[in-house]
Formats: C-alpha cells, sequence, structure tokens
C-alpha cells in the first residue's frame, strides 16, 4: 500500500523588525531578531520542501520574500486569533495535512515525513508545554478551533482534542522563544542558516 502523504503547511509571519520574536529583544535589537527569524523560516522552509508532501502550503501573515523556496503556496492568514487561524488553515486542506510553525528551525525532512495510514492524528509537543506540530487525516478546524494558545497548557489541552483518535506522537522539539532557546537549538543543528545567522549576530557583538 502506498504511503498516504499529507499537504504541508508552514504558518508563519513575514520576518520584520518588531513583529516577529519579540520575546528575543533584549537581549538582541528588534533587526537581529527579525534576521533570526528569517533564518527559522527559511530552516522550516527548507525541511518542508525536502519532505514528500500532496501539496506545501505557507500560510502568510504578511508579503513572501526571497526567503521563499519554489514549490510552495502562499495564501493569507485569516484574522483572529491563532487558534482560528490554525482552524482557517487546515479549513483549506481537503485531504491529511501536518501543520508546522517557523519556531522550529531544527526540523528535519526525516521528521515531517509522516504516513496517514492506518493513522489520523499527528502530535508534535513542545518543550514550553505547547505543540510544533499537528496532523489530521481529516483536517476537522473544531479540533483546534478554541484551544488557548501560548499558555503553559496549550499542548495538554490540544493533545485531549484528539481524543477518540489514532494519533502517532513526534518528538518533543523546543521552540525557539528566548536567548537561551535560541543557543540551544543553534547547537543542536550548527549547519543550518538559523545556527550561522546567530553566531554571525554573536560575533559582531564581541
Amino acid at each position: 500500500m502506498s504511503p498516504v502523504r499529507p499537504t504541508l503547511l508552514v504558518i508563519a509571519k513575514e520576518p520584520l523588525p518588531g513583529r516577529v520574536k519579540t520575546r528575543l529583544t533584549p537581549p538582541f535589537t528588534p533587526e537581529e531578531a527579525a534576521a533570526l527569524a528569517e533564518a527559522a523560516l527559511a530552516d522550516t522552509l527548507a525541511a518542508v520542501a525536502g519532505a514528500p508532501a500532496r501539496r506545501r502550503v505557507l500560510v502568510l501573515e504578511g508579503t513572501p520574500g526571497p526567503w521563499l523556496p519554489p514549490g510552495f503556496d502562499v495564501v493569507p492568514q485569516c484574522p483572529g486569533g491563532l487558534d482560528e487561524r490554525l482552524a482557517a488553515a487546515f479549513a483549506g486542506c481537503d485531504g491529511p495535512a501536518l501543520l508546522i510553525g517557523m519556531d522550529t528551525p531544527q526540523v528535519t525532512p526525516e521528521l515531517l515525513t509522516v504516513d496517514f495510514t492506518d493513522c489520523d492524528a499527528y502530535f508534535g509537543p513542545a518543550e514550553d508545554g505547547g505543540f510544533w506540530a499537528l496532523g489530521l487525516a481529516e483536517p476537522d478546524p473544531a479540533r483546534v478551533r478554541g484551544v488557548p494558545m501560548s499558555v503553559p497548557h496549550t499542548g495538554a489541552v490540544q493533545r485531549a482534542r484528539l481524543a477518540g483518535l489514532r494519533v502517532r506522537d513526534l518528538p518533543r522539539l523546543r521552540d525557539v522563544d528566548t536567548a537561551a532557546d535560541a543557543r540551544l537549538v543553534a547547537a543542536q543543528t550548527p549547519d543550518g542558516r538559523f545556527a550561522g545567522r546567530l553566531a554571525g549576530i554573536t560575533a559582531v557583538r564581541r
């Protein structure tokens, strides 16, 4: 039986100073934080581009830039809270879908190579209590809508929303939210764009 490959969704913001990774400021300037966000997004999109998929979609707040590789459809984020935006992203899919954010530049094509044969959902927990990946064989927006976002129990609530489904858990990853997170994630993938950008910023500051 052939693998059932999903649409791969990336939800992201255009990496503009003052609009992204604001928790990195301080110690980084808004411009440095945006540069790190751009590198994280580029690494994420490269991983998605390297994974098998029916379709690759960037769900974007803002305008695409030179960091966007070929092979992606771009759709705008809807208004509302993050739960509403995630729900709308799933609603735009007509088959299995796996959604990730731009906060885990250490993600690899291997981690994103998922098969929905005999599986209803995928769940990737994050170190901060949230989640970095959510996959649904039937992308029902109600599975996401109303989940409280950016709180310590976000992941637990979202995981509970998958009750009754056959769920495969993905490895726990660390989101890049703080400077300490940035250093730890860069150390995991020292050859990535994110690690290179962080090293360059750090070198200039010395």
